[in-house]
């Protein structure tokens, strides 16, 4: 019976191990490409909606590299440069993290032209209805 005991709490305890910082990393990196290949996907089906409107075209991909370089700056504001090992071993999650937030925003600003949320709002701009 003590045996028993021993190889259940063996059992549990290697089950229910944390994650390694470079698990962590990994899952938080694949996370953040998964919402920035959305983002990709839904300025792709704009594209292909507003074809015909070259003027908003040309204004959503100018919007679209000022959004990248904004993206970027608030990394670096976020997460200046630093020597290394400076804000530790979570910082690639933290980084990750960062990105998919600032990423995720972008596709609910964006997802406005697809869902046609201001359909008939005379403030609807550029917004098909």
């Amino acid at each position: 019976m003590k045996n028993l005991f021993l190889i259940l709490f063996m059992t549990i305890t290697v089950t229910i191990s944390g994650q390694t910082q470079a698990e962590m990393n990994k899952q938080a990196g694949d996370s953040y490409r998964k919402v920035d290949q959305t983002l990709n996907e839904i300025y792709k089906k704009i594209l292909v909606e507003y074809k015909t409107d070259t003027a908003f075209i040309r204004n959503l991909k100018s919007s679209q590299r000022i959004w990248i370089t904004f993206r970027d700056a608030e990394l670096k504001m976020k997460y200046p440069d630093r020597e290394p090992g400076y804000y530790g071993s979570i910082q690639p999650v933290c980084v990750f993290n960062y990105l998919e937030k600032l990423t995720q925003d972008r596709i609910n600003t964006l997802k406005e032209w697809l869902d046609k949320a201001n359909s008939g709002d005379g403030c609807g701009g550029s917004i098909k209805f």
